[in-house]
Order: C-alpha cells, then sequence, then structure tokens
C-alpha cells in the first residue's frame, strides 16, 4: 500500500478545523459544535484534490494556558499529527482577528520548517475577504480567505498546502485492510485496548465516561496483514444522553458498525454483560457484521474462575452462543496476543462460501435426524438449499408451504448448521422460499430473480435476542407458523 501525504489541521480550539476537516474529505467524521474542546483526539480520513489522493488529520484545539480537562493530552495528540504530517494547515478566525493564541502557535509551527498555509475561516461573504490581510504579522507567506460553512475556496487552500509536492508524489491504491470497529459502553477501556495495541498512546484515556467523542480510524499492520481498527465513543443509553455530542457521537458510532468488516464489542469484566450490551450485539447481528465479545478488566476480577464466567455469559445471552469470547486485560495485556488469530478466523468465516451440493447434503442428513412435524395435515418438504451472498452469509431454502416451519424446528435447523459449519462469531440468515402457484407466477415474474425481507414466503433463521421482544416479533414475517 502506497505512502499518502499527510495534511494537519491545527489552531486554537473553535476555530472551525473540524468543519474544515469535513470540507476537506468531503464526509461528516469530525463532530462540530460551538463548545470549546469536543473534538480531542486526532482523527484521519482520506481525500483527494482534483485527482491526487492524500490523507488529512483533524486536531484538538491548542490551549497551552487553560486548564480545561484533557488540555494537555489534546495538546499532545496535535503535536504529534505536527510531527508526522507533510504539510500543515494553520486555521484562524477571521471574525475575532489575531489573538495571542494565535502568535503563539504560529511561532511553533514556523519552527517545524514543514511546508505552512494559514486558513483564514468564517469569512462567508467575498466582501470580508479584506479581513485575511490583519494576519500579516503572523510571518505565514500563504495565506488563504475561506469558508468551511460555506464551502468556499477549498481547492484554492489545498493548492497552497501541496504547492511544494509535485502532482505524482504518490499513487493510491485500494486499502486491502480488515475493518474492525470497537464498540461498547463508555470507560471500558476501548482506548486503552488500541494504545496498547499500537504501543503508543494515540487515544485520549482517562477514567471518565465519554472521554472518546468521535470514531478515529487507526491503520496498522500485524505480521502479514493489514487491519484498520476504528475506536468509538461509548454507546449510551438514550435516557444518558445528555449533551448533544454524546447523541452525536452514538450515531457515529452505530454509522462506524456498518462500515465495519469486524465488531469488536468490549464489555468490563467485572459488571458483565448488561442490558446496554445486548442491545449493542442486536445493532452488531442486524448489521450483518462479524462480532467477537471481548470482557476487559480481567486483572481487577478476583474469586472467580475464567470458564465459570463463560458459562454464565453463554447461559444468559444464548444468541451469541456462536461469537467467539475472549477475557483479557488492556492494561496488563493478558490475553491480548490472542485476538488477532480470533479476527481471522472471523473474517474468513465471513467469506467462506459452501457448494449447493454440500448444502443439499447437510439437508438430507437433518431430515434423518429429525423429521418436521405433521402440521394441518401436511410436512415441510425441504427441495434443496443454495448460498446467495458472504459478508454475511446468506441462504436461501426451497420449501413447499414456509409456514409449515415451526419455530422449533427452525431452530434445530440452525443449530445443526452452526455445529457442521461453524461460521464463528459470524450471523447467518436464511429466508425459507416457497413454491409460488401459476396466478402468482403470472403477476411477478421478477420476484423469483430477488430475494426482498418484505416477501410472505421468507423467513429468517437468526434466533432473536433476549430483551429484545420487538425484534424477536418482526423476525418470523407474516410467513412464520401459526401458534
Amino acid at each position: 500500500m502506497s505512502k499518502l501525504l499527510k495534511l494537519a489541521i491545527v489552531g486554537r480550539p473553535n476555530v472551525g478545523k473540524s468543519a474544515l476537516f469535513n470540507r476537506i474529505c468531503k464526509k461528516r467524521i469530525a463532530i462540530v459544535d460551538e463548545a470549546e474542546g469536543v473534538t480531542r483526539d486526532r482523527l484521519y480520513a482520506p481525500a483527494d484534490l482534483f485527482g491526487f489522493p492524500f490523507e488529512v488529520i483533524d486536531t484538538g484545539g491548542i490551549n497551552p494556558r487553560t486548564q480545561a480537562i484533557f488540555n494537555e493530552e489534546i495538546k499532545r495528540q496535535a503535536e504529534i499529527a505536527i510531527e508526522e504530517a507533510d504539510t500543515l494547515v494553520m486555521v484562524v478566525d477571521a471574525q475575532i482577528g489575531i489573538t495571542d493564541l494565535d502568535q503563539e502557535l504560529a511561532l511553533i509551527l514556523l519552527r517545524t520548517k514543514k511546508p505552512l498555509c494559514l486558513a483564514v475561516n468564517k469569512i462567508d461573504d467575498p466582501s470580508q475577504e479584506h479581513l485575511l490581510y490583519q494576519f500579516q504579522s503572523l510571518g505565514i507567506k500563504r495565506k488563504v480567505a475561506v469558508s468551511a460553512t460555506q464551502n468556499w475556496r477549498m481547492a484554492e487552500l489545498l493548492e497552497a498546502a501541496f504547492e511544494d509536492f509535485g502532482k505524482d508524489a504518490t499513487e493510491y491504491q485500494k486499502d486491502p485492510s480488515i475493518r474492525i470497529a470497537l464498540i461498547g459502553r463508555p470507560n471500558v477501556g476501548k482506548s486503552s485496548l488500541v494504545n496498547y495495541l499500537l504501543q503508543e498512546e494515540r487515544c485520549i484515556v482517562s477514567p471518565i465516561p465519554g472521554t472518546t467523542r468521535d470514531s478515529i480510524d487507526i491503520s496498522f499492520r500485524h505480521g502479514e496483514d493489514l487491519y484498520t481498527l476504528v475506536d468509538t465513543a461509548g454507546i449510551r443509553r438514550k435516557g444518558a444522553e445528555h449533551e448533544v455530542v454524546d447523541k452525536f457521537a452514538s450515531i457515529r458510532t452505530q454509522n462506524t458498525i456498518e462500515r465495519a468488516d469486524i465488531c469488536l464489542l468490549m464489555m468490563d469484566a467485572q459488571q458483565g454483560i448488561t442490558t446496554q450490551e445486548k442491545r449493542i450485539a442486536n445493532l452488531v447481528e442486524e448489521a450483518g457484521k462479524g462480532c467477537i465479545l471481548l470482557f476487559n478488566k480481567w486483572d481487577l476480577v478476583k474469586g472467580f474462575r475464567m470458564e465459570h464466567c463463560l458459562q454464565g455469559v453463554e447461559e444468559e445471552v444464548h444468541f451469541l452462543k456462536h461469537c467467539p469470547k475472549l477475557f483479557m486485560s488492556a492494561k496488563t495485556g493478558r490475553n491480548v496476543d490472542k485476538l488477532f488469530e480470533v479476527i481471522k478466523q472471523v473474517h474468513e468465516d465471513s467469506q467462506k462460501r459452501i457448494t449447493t451440493h454440500q448444502l443439499n447434503k447437510f439437508i438430507g442428513l437433518a431430515l434423518q435426524k429429525n423429521h418436521p412435524p405433521m402440521l394441518m395435515g401436511k410436512r415441510l418438504r425441504i427441495y434443496y438449499m443454495a448460498q446467495v451472498d458472504v459478508q454475511p452469509p446468506r441462504f436461501i431454502v426451497f420449501v413447499n408451504y414456509p409456514n409449515l416451519m415451526v419455530e422449533s424446528y427452525k431452530k434445530y435447523l440452525y443449530n445443526q448448521f452452526r455445529e457442521t459449519y461453524g461460521f464463528i462469531g459470524v450471523p447467518i440468515i436464511m429466508h425459507l422460499r416457497g413454491k409460488k402457484t401459476k396466478n402468482e407466477a403470472d403477476e411477478s415474474q421478477d420476484d423469483s430473480e430477488n430475494v426482498s425481507e418484505n416477501e410472505p414466503d421468507m423467513i429468517d433463521f437468526d434466533i432473536p435476542g433476549e430483551g429484545e421482544e420487538g425484534n424477536g416479533e418482526g423476525e418470523d414475517g407474516e410467513g412464520a407458523a401459526p401458534n
């Protein structure tokens, strides 16, 4: 994978750095709010300028004088971004004008001897462009008047930032890495695990819940494999989301689950699996993503054997029985080395394909062991089974009448399938397709080519989660067997 040039956005608090970051990468990645200090960790995102690819880094506001919470950690994160960047963009507020903090930060950036460009932000009207010249005393030669909110003069800013680099400075290749989302409730140790895996203080860690707010992408290599690890904000209960920033962070985390290949659901081993974790696990299952359960802070658990805790978890949340479970400590590193082996296994199973011949052989053996019961004088007949997709694995089972599939036999086939083919940590989606009458076939010829979740002759085989009655009822669909 080719190395992309990196552009770091720096400045004092609340000058519009995150808004500019979102404009440059053309996505709403960083959380933007009027309050100061919303951005804490450094954020990375790919971007391009007329086909010239690069990587942009957002940083927290630098203010060495304030006593605000996490100020030293935010400053350290910004210093790391400045050190690793190839070119720098300093952002200032045209409406407020030059400040002592701007002058101090400009001196620091000029000493780095790296290409530096000044983005004079919040010039929302071209008639205000003269405000640019009040920043001459900063000593930065390249200055561009911009408006992040109005998307004004973004291209001119990037051209000035990369003026010292040729357009052929790098070549872009599609990222082949496995995307891993680290999710869970606040303060269970997600950022601590990221820092341990990378052997650096990549994310700010504190005992205060909700320290991480943005979803942070980190690319790294382990052995021969490439990974992109996404540290997310903890998902709170709806009633506990007191700040607007918390609500945005929760939404971003759910979007991260959609973009991930595998989700690591981290929990506090002292508290076990709570109702909130069951809801998060259901989000992962509904998104069709692989899931690994991590029980962190095992070093603080006293008087319990690991195998007994594992047995208790499987009895409490049987719908996650197929998910690998790892008891670990991100602080001491206990069992962390086993994580990547499990990740590779789950990723391989999510891409596994089974031939129709093998599936039909499985159906025959399952029917021999246990015939479906008679219902309304009729018996369910299974004609054949075929796999139609991966990530997640999706199967269609062709039968005579879907409404003859009773719940007990559905669970029997599901368990037999898991026992035969594994699919560790991966949700299995199975649909029943019944034979159509002649009139139905004439009315909807296209239906035989596509599987829609609204079809009345289709049943999902997913076992609903405990405590989610609404989800459990909806999974059977209209074609479920009558009670």
